[in-house]
């Protein structure tokens, strides 16, 4: 049974073309990855299908009684809850299904004969809804999702506004696994959780009986869980069936067979064009001429894929700084309660450092504390000497103007020239360049602010999940360019495998928490 259908749907901002044509169609029970490099519209895709933005052109049917959960990007929780009653809240509209139930069955005492059969039908599928959707043991699936993705040990009973960006983001998914909808959509919803926790949700994605669509640029966990891979590429939007790593091999084969159709027709047209320019001009053999040329005009070209300009990335040095970059002795960190016991933290002049632990414990509020920009609740830090630090934040919105304005504002010494080209080595086209910040992809956005770091002579970096939008052309550029960097690094990433060809050393958070873990 298809319970969405796209048909021929088209979206564009401008002159820039995300979508052209493109048909979909959503069976029950499939497992769906949807890919594509950084930009190519997948996020545009799941905003047109949810009615989040409407279409320029086509048509989106979803089944009747259809129940869709949506994970975007950009998902928020109400202030003022605690996380138990966010997840609570998971069930409200299951309350509402059974309060219709209990109003149809309190109507079939006083209506007709004819329409208490169609009633009873109705109530049967709506308590058959409840049942599977789990309405009936609420505070136990509470209690087993909330472990799974480690909320347990953050506090239900936590207020929301409290808890960190990752930790958000897991009630946000807690929250939506609860729903159980019919249709599970997932943007990125790996971006903020521990290497434990993509396991949890592994499993848990593999054992879903309902369909879902996920957007991952994890690789990984991608084979894991799908089974029907659709590619937006250009514009179009290609169903292949079967795992990630079968799609990768069926698409680089129809690459290699369109380049050859492509060869064979380009050696055709020379050929043809060949013979009409040598018999065109003689009676006897125009004749011959035109009827090629004839057949020439009514050619089907073939056209070879785009292909996406991919970033080369770098970082400008600085000066060498003192031999000592940070010091901090016995350093408490947290907002008013304290998130650690005292810690010391060394990092010298040409270490590259990654900061790992579970979600929660403060990763990002380290990174803050030692830069100086919150307070500490104890200890000292003391920078060295000449540093020009570098801070890749992990989450921007992004501004009301273009990607081009923001560079050349940032750096009023540059041309307009000049501010294209850095941006195009970022791998952003002329549509991205000129379009606003705010409109971007994560990925875009990310590699906006990357630009910003890499056209400043730089001696310490420091980076708060760079990797969280980045496809993984971007990814394994930016692990070379900061494997050849000769400053010194201070990364938090949630990726191992992204960082342990560079890394110097790993800092375990988990071994100065306060929290149970």
């Amino acid at each position: 049974m298809s319970i969405l259908t796209v048909t021929n749907c088209t979206h564009g901002y401008g002159a820039r073309q995300l979508l052209d044509n493109a048909s979909f169609r959503l069976l029950a029970g499939e497992h769906v990855g949807l890919v594509g490099a950084n930009g190519e519209g997948k996020s545009t895709f799941l905003n047109i299908i949810t009615g989040e933005l409407a279409p320029d052109e086509g048509k989106i049917e979803w089944c009747s009684r259809v129940t869709v959960g949506y994970l975007d990007q950009s998902s928020t929780l109400e202030k003022g809850k605690s996380v138990r009653e966010c997840l609570r809240d998971a069930f409200d509209h299951m309350a509402e299904l059974e309060r219709e139930m209990l109003s149809l069955y309190e109507d079939m005492a006083t209506a007709d004969e004819d329409k208490v059969e169609k009633m009873m039908e109705d109530a049967s599928e709506i308590s058959l809804q409840l049942e599977i959707g789990g309405y009936y043991t609420i505070d136990t699936k509470i209690n087993e999702i909330a472990d799974g993705l480690g909320l347990a040990d953050i506090g239900l009973d936590r207020d929301v506004s409290c808890l960190s960006g990752g930790q958000r983001t897991k009630v946000l998914l807690a929250k939506l696994l609860l729903k159980k909808p019919m249709i599970l959509i997932l943007d990125e919803p790996t971006n903020f959780l521990d290497q434990e926790h993509i396991q949890w949700l592994t499993r848990f994605l593999q054992d879903y009986e309902n369909a879902f669509i996920l957007v991952s640029h994890d690789e990984g966990f991608m084979q894991s869980v799908v089974n029907v891979i659709y590619h937006i590429e250009n514009a179009v939007l290609t169903r292949y069936t079967g795992t990630y790593k079968e799609f990768l091999a069926a698409y680089e084969l129809k690459k290699r067979q369109n380049r050859q159709a492509y060869e064979r027709q380009q050696k055709e047209i020379e050929r043809l064009e060949d013979f009409i320019a040598r018999n065109k001009a003689r009676a006897a053999t125009a004749t011959l001429a035109r009827s090629r040329q004839k057949q020439l005009d009514k050619m089907e070209m073939i056209d070879l894929e785009r292909d996406r300009p991919k970033p080369v990335f770098g970082f400008r040095e600085y000066r060498t700084p003192s031999r000592e970059v940070i010091r901090a002795e016995k350093i408490v960190i947290g907002y008013g309660e304290p998130l650690t016991k005292p810690m010391d933290f060394l990092l010298l002049r040409g270490e590259k450092v990654a900061i790992r632990g579970v979600n929660g414990l403060g990763k990002t509020t380290l990174l803050r504390t030692l830069l100086g920009q919150i307070d500490r609740l104890g200890g000292s830090v003391e920078l060295g000497d000449f540093l020009s630090i570098g801070y890749f934040e992990q989450e921007d919105e992004g501004a009301s103007i273009t990607a081009l304005e923001e560079i050349m504002n940032y750096f009023p010494h540059m041309s307009n020239g000049e501010a294209r080209a850095a941006l195009a080595r970022m791998g952003l086209t002329s549509e991205h360049i000129t379009s606003q910040v705010k409109v971007l992809s994560g990925g875009e956005k990310a590699r906006v602010r990357l630009c910003k770091l890499m056209n400043r002579e730089i001696n310490l970096l420091v980076l708060d999940e760079p990797t969280n939008h980045l496809d993984v052309d971007a990814k394994a550029e930016l692990a070379r360019a900061l494997k050849e960097y000769r400053g010194t690094v201070l990364l938090v990433s949630h990726e191992p495998e992204f960082y342990e060809g560079f890394i110097s050393r790993v800092v375990n958070l988990e071994e100065y928490t306060l929290k149970v873990i």
